[in-house]
């Protein structure tokens, strides 16, 4: 499946991207077994001797919905194939050399004379009637080189996927909606979401990053600009290498400001570009400083697990953050988030988005299938804060992901595990559906409008496919935002 989507910006990723050091062998064998340390560690208690709660993911009816434990030996296997992968040049000359028998070479039979005459001839009269130097390898590497490289009119799409217990990160190419795969980076957990970031964690001006967050409490941030890389560049959280006695039975022990749970949303802060949030399953909410890797706040005003988080484009210290206890919280960070206002809703929060049009207004979908806008002016330090704007029945099943038009106002799309994609206009607080869409996704999960191109939605869902669907070849959109 799909379970997160992430645009990168046009001209954000170099060139020609770098490829990897292949690992060596030393490095495969720790990362196998940091893995299996992680898998085994699945089943023990946390650091305060309670079990984890991993947080469901919902999926249709046709063999979607349950959450089933995950086979850990099966995902270290697939890891270690994948680790594997950049040392198979090294395991191919081995492979070359054994061919040749090197070790018998004293013993091979007489017969073959270096200089001789006829038709055994081991030469050519030109280089053009040789076939081993006339041969398409040149062609081959120059389509390879073709295909690796980013054009400035590229656009580039992050795809958190997943396929028989396989994590992986898919960065996809569009150019012209000619659709592939530029690369893949190997995921050691079920990916749940993902933020794109621009700041340079090697330093310089900006960088090509994604931060991820995983059924594991540690978030990944990758560089996007390597292939075949095995390794993040940097892990916040996680759990320690060292491991804590609980009853006598040794345990995880997390690493300091971690989570203690599943990551479930990601937010970074396009103004202050060294700080990333994050929304888990252990029911806080924290802020990142990923300059040095570390956390400097934790938020603790949800009393379930928390699903998503958004920072204000207009005021970038506010943070939204939305939980399963059927509340959306304010956060104002220059006081350190010590000042919380509350909306609460009629279920589950799903997902959440600041209307890029009105530094006001927010927009908040629901398990239950509803979406509810809000005025953050109705803000109040009482136990509940203002009523919503409008609210509107979108879909018969939850509405896992919304996406607001970047360059249009009043333009909303909407994905649900109902299986369908609907654009909505929001003018005058009065929602009416434009169009709806079934993209044969199963279950969507993730919606999303590309700032670059901004009538191509992407969305992806339980079958494990991308569909970017450019709206403005719908009629309806056309007449209604076209001009």
């Amino acid at each position: 499946m799909i379970s997160a989507i992430s645009w990168v910006p046009r001209g954000a990723a170099k060139l020609v991207p770098v490829e990897a050091e292949p690992p060596t062998q030393e490095e495969i064998d720790e990362a196998i077994k940091s893995i299996a340390d992680h898998a085994q560690g699945g089943s023990d208690a946390d650091e305060d001797g309670d079990d984890d709660d991993k947080g469901n993911m919902e999926v249709d009816d046709a063999g979607e919905a349950e959450e089933e434990e995950v086979d850990e030996v099966a995902k270290a296997k697939a890891a270690a194939k994948a680790l594997a992968k950049g040392s198979a040049a090294v395991d191919d000359v081995a492979d070359g050399l054994k061919e040749l028998n090197m070790d018998n070479y004293d013993d091979e039979e007489e017969g073959l004379e270096i200089f001789s005459s006829g038709q055994g001839d081991l030469y050519y009269a030109s280089n053009d009637l040789d076939p081993y130097l006339n041969n398409n390898d040149d062609d081959d590497d120059d389509e390879e080189i073709e295909d690796m490289t980013i054009k400035p009119t590229d656009l580039m799409v992050i795809c958190a996927y997943n396929e028989d217990d396989i994590n992986l990160l898919e960065e996809s190419e569009d150019g012209d909606l000619n659709m592939f795969v530029h690369h893949e980076v190997p995921l050691a957990d079920f990916p749940l979401c993902t933020a794109w970031m621009d700041f340079n964690l090697k330093g310089g001006d900006k960088g090509n990053f994604v931060a991820v967050g995983t059924m594991d409490a540690a978030i990944e941030i990758w560089d996007l600009d390597i292939v075949d890389e095995v390794q993040p560049h940097m892990v916040l959280g996680g759990h320690s290498k060292k491991k804590k006695k609980v009853k006598g039975k040794k345990a995880k022990k997390y690493k300091k400001g971690s989570h203690r749970s599943s990551v479930l949303g990601l937010a970074w802060n396009k103004e202050v570009r060294n700080v990333l949030a994050s929304a888990s399953a252990d029911k806080t909410v924290k802020i990142w400083d990923v300059s040095v890797g570390k956390c400097a706040v934790t938020l603790e005003h949800h009393d379930d697990k928390v699903q998503s988080v958004a920072w204000s484009r207009q005021s970038p210290e506010v943070l939204l953050s939305g939980s399963f206890d059927k509340s959306v919280a304010l956060n104002d960070m220059k006081d350190g988030g010590q000042s919380c206002s509350k909306w609460f809703v009629d279920a589950d929060v799903e997902s959440l988005a600041w209307d890029p049009h009105n530094e006001h207004s927010f927009v908040v979908s629901l398990e239950n299938g509803m979406v509810q806008a809000f005025d953050k002016r109705t803000a109040s330090s009482n136990s509940n804060s203002g009523r919503p704007t409008f609210t509107l029945h979108a879909h018969e099943k939850a509405v896992s992901s919304i996406s607001f038009g970047p360059s249009t106002p009043n333009f909303l799309a909407t994905g649900s595990t109902d299986k369908m994609v609907k654009l909505w206009d929001l003018s005058n607080n009065q929602p009416s559906c434009i169009t709806s869409l079934n993209p044969k996704l199963g279950a969507v999960f993730s919606v999303s409008f590309s700032n670059d191109s901004p009538f191509l939605l992407a969305s992806g869902g339980s079958k494990g496919k991308l569909k970017v669907w450019n709206t403005l070849t719908e009629p309806a959109v056309a007449n209604k935002f076209g001009k």
